[in-house]
């Protein structure tokens, strides 16, 4: 309430018109003060007919300010320009005064008019002087206001080198940022106990819960350039031990024009904090595979599909198709796209599963190379739903291989997923089928026809992460199916810049692997979202242990143990290579889940088993299939 009536009153204040008017109150002070000071500061200035030449003044002060415009400036944000609009106008006044007076001394006009030239020099210096130091004087006062109805936080900057000093700057400069900056914590001994502008130096050992408490300390910033994710982990883990939230500086190749902006530290994200660094891939041949051509991308509305689109688009292609059958999601890569002014693209409303649409769209576009990104992907959710699963993950891709083809489409790149390996749910094993099938359609010797197997993509819609979000914002608790589970994790963009690696690497017949690193505990992870929100586990936000899901193992696997493994140029990447099924037995298979309808769950669940025999289910209504 407080504050929108002192915004209120801040707006009214600095109207134009009121600064105007207090700009034209102050000339008129100061005309007065310059005859005090011509005169001693005795006020035996009558005969100079001081009330007779106020008005004068005043409307010439008008006159001034209008042309000059120097009143327009808001007063809150003053700054070196309306100094310098202050300074016109003053030389305008006294200029137009000096004009008057010379005017009147040749002509005779109004004897009475008669300014001594030393008070027009006076009265020029001492308008710079006051104008100027009245509004940074208003500035001040305002921010005091504000202060008064508003409590700052009180934070702490993690690193007093230069990022820090740069963030303390932005912070202070920013007086509605609503954080002041009570201390750097640095853990150099040479920066220890010293002070960079009035702000003192505590060692990381000091801040502890007493320390915070006592100095009502509420977040800490985190604003350390090039730190390794490791080093990172470990500082915030500690930090989020604190009773404070932690918040964190970005790089600067993020930051807005080189200038580091408030808005831009935000909380540390779990993403920041996994122990593996982001793998930078620069292959450019890339460029010259995409050059020119037609390139058709499905599930573009998920967050793969999108992502690849994006980055496809930065390349020099001649047509980009981007298909899903969403079309709220296709709509909204358009809108990006428009807005970005990326013209060369067209927006496919489609099913994949639908065989004369796709016959369509390959006839009315001379595709060279595809990029397939549609699939079902939900474990539990395919496990009771084997049909659907089967239809897109396996019969549909089929189709779009077979079309490509048809078509002597260039390259096929399919991004698979690490839970084909050893499958032990329907969805695992639909996209390991469809890996076989891509294996079986290279040695047509028209496509080159490569898959990519990922892990967990953070921030992919259905991953954990979001998910432990959710939960965070209705208070809990976060779920977790069993305390020893664990994923590998990469970004989005890093599993599109794999699939364009693939793309450009690959011969055909290859399944791409990529090195993840280590593999991550859910447990913990839900552990540290809990402290990186502000949150006490278990006292504040619980964990609750629900059970495997069906089809849920506890470990997922990149690599078969069958699968022999080979290097490629980049240490990340690597080549597996798969056992492959008898065509035969493959195309059999095939053959009778094209007829789906006549099927039962457990008759299409026992062709899959057929056709990927380390396909073993687990947690699932399916695993009497397995001992039979």
């Amino acid at each position: 309430m407080h504050t929108k009536y002192l915004q209120r009153f801040s707006s009214n204040i600095t109207a134009r018109w009121v600064v105007l008017f207090i700009d034209i109150s102050l000339v008129l002070q100061t005309f007065f003060l310059a005859y005090l000071v011509r005169f001693n500061f005795t006020l035996d200035f009558g005969s100079h007919h001081f009330v007779l030449q106020l008005p004068f003044v005043g409307i010439l002060a008008l006159l001034s300010f209008l042309s000059i415009g120097s009143y327009k400036g808001v007063v809150r944000h003053t700054g070196t320009r309306d100094a310098y609009n202050v300074f016109l106008a003053s030389l305008l006044l006294a200029v137009l005064l000096g004009i008057i007076v010379y005017l009147n001394r040749e002509l005779g006009i109004l004897q009475k008019f008669t300014i001594p030239r030393s008070i027009i020099a006076i009265h020029f210096m001492l308008n710079v002087i006051v104008l100027i130091a009245s509004r940074y004087i208003f500035k001040q006062v305002y921010y005091m206001l504000i202060k008064g109805v508003r409590t700052d936080k009180r934070v702490l900057i993690y690193g007093a080198g230069d990022s820090g000093l740069i963030t303390h700057t932005t912070l202070k400069n920013d007086k509605k940022s609503g954080l002041q900056v009570v201390g750097f914590i640095d853990d150099s001994r040479q920066k220890i106990g010293k002070t960079f502008d009035g702000i003192s130096v505590f060692a990381s050992h000091q801040v502890d819960s007493h320390f915070i408490e006592k100095r009502r300390i509420k977040e800490i910033i985190v604003s350390i350039q090039n730190i390794n994710a490791a080093v990172l982990l470990d500082l915030v883990d500690g930090l989020s031990e604190l009773p404070v939230k932690v918040k964190i500086v970005p790089p600067v190749e993020k930051w807005i024009n080189g200038t580091l902006k408030t808005s831009q530290i935000e909380e540390v994200q779990i993403e920041d904090l996994l122990d593996r660094n982001p793998i930078a891939m620069d292959n450019p041949t890339i460029a010259q595979e995409l050059k020119n051509k037609c390139i058709l991308i499905t599930g573009s509305a998920g967050s793969i599909g999108s992502e690849l689109a994006r980055q496809i688009s930065n390349y020099n292609n001649k047509k980009l198709l981007v298909l899903d059958q969403s079309e709220s999601g296709v709509y909204d890569l358009q809108q990006d796209f428009v807005y970005h002014k990326i013209t060369n693209v067209k927006y496919l409303v489609a099913d994949i599963r639908d065989r004369h649409r796709m016959q369509q769209i390959f006839d009315e576009n001379h595709i060279d190379i595809i990029f397939h990104a549609a699939a079902y992907k939900h474990v539990p959710l395919m496990e009771n739903n084997p049909y659907e699963a089967v239809q897109v993950n396996v019969l549909a891709t089929k189709n779009l291989m077979d079309l490509a083809i048809q078509h002597q489409v260039n390259k096929f790149v399919m991004v698979s997923t690490d839970k084909a390996v050893n499958p032990t749910n329907v969805m695992g094993a639909t996209k390991r089928v469809a890996e076989i099938y891509a294996g079986h359609a290279n040695t047509q010797n028209k496509t080159k026809f490569i898959s990519t197997r990922f892990g967990n993509v953070l921030g992919s819609n259905g991953s954990v992460i979001p998910l432990f979000r959710k939960q965070l914002a209705h208070g809990g608790p976060l779920t977790v199916t069993h305390k020893e589970i664990t994923r590998y994790f990469m970004t989005i963009p890093e599993a599109c810049q794999l699939v364009l690696e693939a793309g450009a690497m690959g011969a055909g017949g290859e399944v791409f692997v990529f090195d993840m690193g280590k593999s991550v505990k859910i447990m913990d992870l839900a552990k540290k979202m809990i402290r990186l929100s502000g949150f006490s586990y278990p006292n504040e936000i619980d964990i609750r242990i629900i059970g495997l899901r069906p089809g849920e193992k506890l470990y997922e696997e990149l690599l078969s143990q069958k699968d022999n493994v080979s290097k490629t140029y980049h240490p990340k990447i690597l080549i597996a290579k798969v056992t492959h099924t008898n065509p035969e037995l493959l195309l059999k298979a095939l053959a009778v889940l094209s007829d789906l309808s006549k099927l039962s769950a457990n008759e299409i669940v026992q062709e899959l088993k057929t056709m990927v025999p380390e396909y073993k289910s687990n947690n699932s209504i399916y695993k009497v299939l397995d001992k039979k």
